[in-house]
């Protein structure tokens, strides 16, 4: 009898989805990428690489690409969705037809929607009317780049029934890449979101020509600030002690291949807010999230002091040194 393999539906076909995809495939998943672009869809298709982010990696044969959102979602059983949150309700709108009535969404998108405050999760089940137990979050510390290199790498599936979770946690479980589940949502996407808030200041104060003492202070104040919003939403506060929380805040904040710590240098070396953006290339979802995420605090009367800075900075409220010397100028006070 031949053995079930089951099919995921990646959208889309940038770096971090087509390091999901490859992660599925070696996993034993049949993959279909949704690419906007024909050509980058048919380069996969005929030399199963990805000419635009990995053109060097060859990847399985059963990841396949296609642009018809149809296509791509015909029998799958999970959809992972890895857009720019701020994209993500208008695309999702036009993709949800076609998601199949078993189909479980799987959320890689580490950000805040704009005006509503909503995270991913949130906005998805919204979107599709799916019941909380057919959607689910993977975050952790994980680098594309590296997961493409097959280096070890771990992270969590987040979702409030087990079993679902323990299902994407095999889909996604091979040698180089150790799934670990919860039920904590909340915690995993808010652990993601602020994580890239101070992955901005940290590339920031390395931009400025501060010392690795700046970036352990950035790193564990911001972890505070993280934990302090997350509880505040009923999240467990062990999540952020863990892979999606800490574990992602270190990579993110430190690894030169973290595109919001490489915005942030950017700007530390001086460059205007649309210089950076055509430096960086890439979507920076904490530029993007830091606004509602500051948002968010206010409404939880939660004190995020980097966070506030760093909303002031990217609109412009604030210059360089005057961000830097409203952190180390705020009132002393006790640490817990």
């Amino acid at each position: 009898m031949a053995q079930f393999r089951p099919h995921t539906a990646v959208f889309s076909a940038g770096s971090w989805g087509t390091a999901v995809g490859k992660i599925l495939a070696d996993a034993g998943t049949d993959v279909t990428l949704h690419a906007r672009r024909s050509e980058i869809a048919d380069t996969i298709n005929t030399t199963h690489r990805n000419p635009r982010y990995f053109p060097d990696v060859q990847l399985p044969h059963t990841v396949t690409a296609t642009t018809d959102p149809a296509a791509a979602l015909d029998g799958a059983d999970f959809l992972v969705l890895s857009i720019p949150a701020q994209s993500l309700r208008a695309s999702l709108s036009g993709w949800a037809p076609h998601i199949g009535p078993d189909t479980v969404i799987v959320s890689l998108m580490k950000g805040i929607e704009a005006g509503s405050g909503l995270r991913a999760s949130q906005v998805i089940r919204e979107v599709t009317g799916m019941p909380a137990e057919r959607v689910a979050v993977l975050s952790g510390p994980n680098l594309a780049a590296e997961i493409m290199a097959a280096q070890p790498a771990a992270a969590t599936v987040a979702c409030p029934d087990e079993h679902t979770a323990r299902r994407f946690q095999q889909a996604c479980h091979t040698p180089y890449f150790r799934p670990y589940t919860s039920t904590d949502v909340t915690g995993c996407e808010l652990g993601g979101a602020v994580k890239n808030v101070i992955a901005l200041a940290v590339g920031i104060a390395s931009g400025m020509g501060l010392g690795h003492n700046a970036t352990a202070m950035l790193i564990t104040r911001g972890l505070a600030e993280a934990t302090r919003l997350a509880t505040a939403m009923s999240a467990d506060p062990a999540t952020l002690a863990g892979l999606s929380g800490v574990g992602d805040l270190v990579a993110t904040c430190t690894s030169p291949l973290s595109r919001n710590r490489t915005f942030g240098t950017h700007l530390g070396h001086g460059l205007s807010i649309e210089e950076a953006t055509t430096a960086t290339r890439q979507t920076t979802e904490g530029v993007k999230s830091a606004e509602a995420v500051l948002s968010l605090a206010q409404i939880h009367d939660i004190e995020m002091p980097i966070t506030k800075v760093i909303s002031a900075l990217l609109h412009e409220k604030v210059s360089l040194d005057e961000a830097a010397t409203a952190l180390m100028q705020r009132p002393p006070k006790p640490e817990r």
